[in-house]
């Protein structure tokens, strides 16, 4: 899908040479995959509190069965 964004295209470059992209294209690309990563990762601690913990599961016998 085609779509024209208005982008500062120093940061472009600035992205494009901290990330060794070739094209604006992979730049924009791994910007936004890293941005929903992060906001993913962040939904994870919005679990904090919320899930139990038994310190005695050992997950290593879980894998045996």
């Amino acid at each position: 899908m085609a779509t024209n964004l208005a982008l500062d295209d120093r940061l472009i470059e600035e992205a494009q040479a901290a990330g060794g992209h070739r094209t604006k294209k992979e730049a924009v690309t791994a910007a936004l995959k890293e941005y929903v990563a992060r906001r993913e990762q962040l939904g994870v601690l919005k679990l904090i509190g919320r899930i139990e913990f038994d310190p005695a599961y050992r997950y290593k016998d879980a894998r045996r069965r």
